[in-house]
């Protein structure tokens, strides 16, 4: 297997991964969007609302700002030591107190300096004058798969794209079309920036007889993350979560009559 990075920056990462099939490749983004934990708000106590949003309205755009996560620092709460009671380990506490004005993530403030909204122009509600919110939130850790507050972002992936040329293929159009995007020369056809790449391109070179399939061992991944974790932590996190389920699935065939 190789792995090839071709962008890795502002909370995005496109990388080229050779050597595995569609099901890996499914499973790996899987993984990602439904498995990786994160920190989210999940319970809110109001102390006083007065705003124009009824409780469950501000509650739920709440629950909805990224927080960033330290994975070392806190456990999922049916894996805590404290049995899902709820302590330190596996709940973090944000207050917000607001009079006037428009409510931003930045108002919350968090007993963890190292979880705090990752973004602070986020805007919540709208006060008017002698308007105020004030409350107590709660978040926890939580996967995807039980709610996409938890999920760390975005993944998707698609087959390498592989030209097949035939002697009907107008090759020269295709470089005079694409001269920035690809590369021709003996009858090949290269692509010179793969992030660039669409299927915009593609429809040109089969209006020029030229076929495309994707590859179905070689794929190009797409990951955004939310913020919450960095690109690198979502992928190391998703691997070691792929690696306890093949351990946990090895543990249970063992044991199987």
């Amino acid at each position: 297997m190789e792995i090839e990075i071709l962008n890795n920056k502002d909370n995005k990462l496109t990388f080229v991964i050779d050597g595995i099939n569609a099901t890996l490749a499914n499973t790996l983004r899987r993984l990602i969007i439904t498995e990786v934990p994160t920190l989210a708000i999940d319970e809110v106590e109001f102390v006083k609302n007065n705003s124009a949003l009824y409780d469950e309205i501000v509650a739920h755009r709440l629950g909805l700002v990224p927080i960033k996560t330290d994975l070392k620092s806190y456990n999922l709460k049916e894996e805590c030591k404290c049995k899902g009671k709820g302590c330190a380990l596996c709940e973090l506490k944000l207050t917000l107190d607001k009079e006037d004005g428009i409510v931003y993530s930045c108002d919350l403030k968090s007993t963890d300096p190292k979880a705090t909204p990752v973004y602070s122009d986020m805007p919540i509600v709208e006060l008017i004058k002698k308007q105020k919110v004030e409350l107590e939130a709660t978040a926890i850790l939580g996967q995807g798969k039980t709610h996409m507050k938890f999920s760390p972002g975005l993944c998707y992936y698609r087959g390498y794209p592989q030209f097949v040329v035939a002697k009907e293929s107008s090759l020269k159009n295709i470089q005079e079309e694409l001269q920035d995007v690809v590369t021709v020369k003996n009858d090949k056809i290269t692509i010179n920036n793969l992030n660039n790449w669409n299927e915009r391109y593609e429809e040109i070179l089969e209006m020029n007889n030229v076929q495309v399939k994707n590859s179905e061992e070689k794929f190009i991944f797409n990951l955004e993350s939310w913020g919450q974790l960095s690109c690198k932590e979502i992928l190391l996190k998703a691997l070691d979560i792929f690696n306890d389920k093949l351990d946990e699935f090895e543990s249970k065939l063992k044991k199987a009559k």
